[in-house]
């Protein structure tokens, strides 16, 4: 069995590191401009994402749907910055649920199979967040 030198496992911790520190600050940040940008609109009109089977069960409006919407990621975000192994799963299951949403639409395909992958790395950070220190979890 081969065991690393000291060096070596020191290079392999700070690797690790880095590459959480990367998941966690995108996966915190992004959802979080994300849900700001449910009531600004200036990236994209998100209402154009929304399942026509659901908007027709709304019980108000597309704009306001999409505010919830926007609230609950910026939570999410805020969770994945304080509790990463917590805050990617939530993550994961959210960008998820957008892409089987869009599937399920026949629209955006392109959109859905870019939050699938998403959620591949959101998981990854919870995997990860898992093997540091209990202060990352």
């Amino acid at each position: 069995m081969n065991t690393l030198s000291a060096n070596q496992t020191l290079n392999s911790n700070q690797t690790v590191r880095s590459v959480f520190n990367v998941l966690r600050l995108t996966y915190g940040i992004v959802p979080i401009v994300a849900g700001i940008d449910k009531f600004t609109d200036l990236l994209t009109h998100w209402e154009n994402y929304l399942h026509p089977g659901i908007v027709s069960m709304l019980p108000f409006s597309p704009h306001t749907f999409m505010m919830i919407v926007g609230v609950i990621e910026i939570i999410a975000g805020i969770i994945v910055l304080v509790k990463p192994a917590i805050g990617g799963y939530i993550v994961m299951a959210w960008l998820a649920l957008i892409a089987i949403t869009l599937l399920a639409s026949g629209n955006f395909l392109d959109v859905a199979v870019r939050d699938l992958t998403m959620a591949i790395g959101a998981l990854s950070l919870a995997r990860i967040s898992t093997i540091l220190s209990p202060q990352t979890n």
